[in-house]
This record gives C-alpha cells, sequence and structure tokens, in this order.
C-alpha cells in the first residue's frame, strides 16, 4: 500500500512563519508610532500659527492681545481638528498688551510624545516642553 501524501503545510513551517511575522512586527510597530506621533505633532503646530495670527490681527486692532481663543478671538474650539492638542494663551511679561504665549498641551494618544507641549510665542519664538528623540518637535 502506497500512502499518498496529503498537500499542505505542516505545524513546523506555520510556526516558522509566524515567529517571522512576530519579528517583523516588533521591528515595525515602534517605527510606525514614532511616525504617528510626528504626523499628529503637525497638527499642533497649525493650531498655534493659526491662533499667533488670529492674535496679531486682534492686536491691529484693539493694541492688547486676546485672552482667550475661543471668546476673543472666536474659534469655536480651543482644540485641534482631531483633539489631539488643545491650545492655551498666557500673557508674557505680565500683560497682554506686551506679549503672549501660546501652548498647544497634547492630549489623547499624543501625549506620549517626546516633545510633549508646543509653545509659541508673540515674538516667535518656537519651543517644547520635552525632548528632541524623536525628530524635530518645530
Amino acid at each position: 500500500m502506497r500512502r499518498s501524501r496529503v498537500p499542505g503545510f505542516t505545524l513546523i513551517e506555520l510556526m516558522i512563519v509566524v515567529a517571522v511575522i512576530a519579528v517583523l512586527t516588533m521591528i515595525a510597530l515602534p517605527s510606525y508610532t514614532r511616525y504617528t506621533f510626528r504626523a499628529r505633532r503637525a497638527e499642533g503646530q497649525e493650531l498655534l500659527l493659526r491662533v499667533a495670527t488670529a492674535q496679531e490681527r486682534y492686536y491691529s486692532t484693539y493694541n492688547t492681545y486676546a485672552g482667550s481663543v475661543t471668546s476673543d478671538l472666536k474659534f469655536s474650539t480651543d482644540t485641534s481638528a482631531n483633539g489631539y492638542y488643545q491650545v492655551s494663551v498666557a500673557s508674557s511679561g505680565g500683560s497682554l498688551a506686551s506679549g503672549y504665549v501660546l501652548t498647544a498641551t497634547a492630549k489623547l494618544s499624543q501625549a506620549g510624545d517626546a516633545c510633549k507641549n508646543l509653545t509659541l510665542d508673540s515674538n516667535g519664538t518656537k519651543s517644547q516642553t520635552g525632548t528632541t528623540t524623536n525628530g524635530r518637535c518645530w
């Protein structure tokens, strides 16, 4: 009697494929996570620049900077489009007539980004509260 061979994969072959996929995933997932942090950071940068532009328009009309993004600058919300950043306004030099500091606070999953919070002041100085281990923050 001759045994016919059934086509298919052995358990060993299947386990090797699973191991290779696991190794590739372990290598690719951290890179993908860092990439998504950098991509979402652009949302915070855009929000800060948009609010800074509105601040300059407000200053040209009232000779002082706005203290609130929603009530003074008439933004519908103080969060970014996808909710990853929330912007706040503080005075620089003691009063809003002398300048402002905008801070985009990282929210949701973006809070795990190495750059943390992004800041922009009335002089155009850009900074962050975290480190720059994940590329340039600005």
